[in-house]
């Protein structure tokens, strides 16, 4: 089927199938695609491994419980599926689940986490009389809160000159900054607060601002690989209190670290094809890449056309 600039400019799953099903004969999108599912898989499992350093880290200080065994996760094969059948099975699933209203994602890069996560908050939160609020967990700003932490520990340091990762995140320290976080309800929302050391801030206040600085952008690797245990105890206690007040929470994340939140609505995604990881990615790449380069209303020959041009240009610089 031949892509028009409508469906192009969505920029969305259906534009991803629709270039799929072109280009499937294509060589050079064969060669891409098998490009960028190769990297997907490694680099999945380099921050596996990685994330996993940090888990054994916390196990071995005694943060977070070795022996700990999370409720079982129900695979579903996306495969042939849209973000909306998948959302469907899910919602399907809490519907029937009486009352729980945490709701744990995993899966492997471009298995669709991100666009099923949108679209189960969208069908959750228009569910006519079942409608509910919902909210989106990550765990990327309690490491960011922790790390300016760290950083304002060791600008008031007179023999420091920079961030020292060694003097500032000992065991104390950590423990010290964990419990200069809270979260519960501040001006009738939830959010977690920063108290301490001479901040008296707010997340949802800082998150663009304080939170992206460098002084913490450039030291959060540091900081996440030796907090893992600390952010995962401090994310299931508030996801319990959000979900205990009624609203639904959405989590998606790496099983290593989703594991501690307790729910039994708990899926991973799977693909049967796993071509079709490399496939999405170069999709995606490739839709992107043909809307920066046409004209408004361009024709869909004038896209077939681009499309092909920018498809050579990956396949030479992959």
């Amino acid at each position: 089927m031949p892509i028009s600039y409508e469906l192009l400019t969505k920029q969305n799953a259906e534009t991803s199938t629709a270039l799929i099903a072109q280009c499937e004969s294509s060589e050079d999108f064969t060669t891409l695609s098998a490009k960028e599912g190769a990297a997907i898989l490694a680099r999945d499992q380099e921050d596996a491994d990685k994330l996993q350093v940090g888990i054994d880290y916390a196990k071995d200080k005694g943060v977070i419980d070795p022996d700990f065994v999370p409720e079982p996760y129900i695979s579903i094969d996306v495969l042939g599926k849209t973000p909306a059948d998948v959302a469907g099975e899910i919602l399907g699933a809490m519907k029937t689940s009486e009352g729980e209203s945490v709701i744990v994602i995993c899966g492997l890069s471009g298995t669709g986490k991100g666009t099923t996560v949108s679209k189960l908050q969208e069908m959750i939160e228009t569910d006519g009389d079942d409608a509910k609020d919902v909210v989106c967990w990550s765990n990327g700003n309690i490491f960011r809160s922790v790390t300016l932490l760290a950083a304002t520990w060791c600008e008031q340091q007179d023999d420091l000159d920079g961030f020292d990762a060694d003097r500032a995140l000992t065991k104390e320290n950590l423990a010290s900054f964990m419990q200069m976080l809270e979260f519960g309800k501040f001006n009738g929302k939830f959010d977690t607060k920063i108290n301490g050391l001479g901040l008296d801030l707010l997340v949802s206040d800082v998150q663009n601002t304080e939170l992206k600085v460098p002084k913490v952008s450039r030291n959060i690797p540091t900081v996440a690989k030796v907090t893992q245990g600390e952010v995962i105890l401090f994310a299931a206690d508030a996801i319990r209190q959000m979900g205990e007040a009624g609203m639904v929470v959405l989590l998606e994340g790496r099983e290593q670290t989703v594991n501690y939140v307790r729910t039994p609505l708990r899926f991973t995604l799977t693909l049967s094809d796993d071509t079709l990881i490399g496939k999405r990615r170069a999709a995606q790449r490739l839709g992107a890449a043909a809307l920066s380069a046409v004209s408004d209303g361009a024709t869909e020959e004038e896209i077939a056309s681009t499309l092909d041009a920018e498809l050579k240009k990956m396949v030479a610089e992959a």
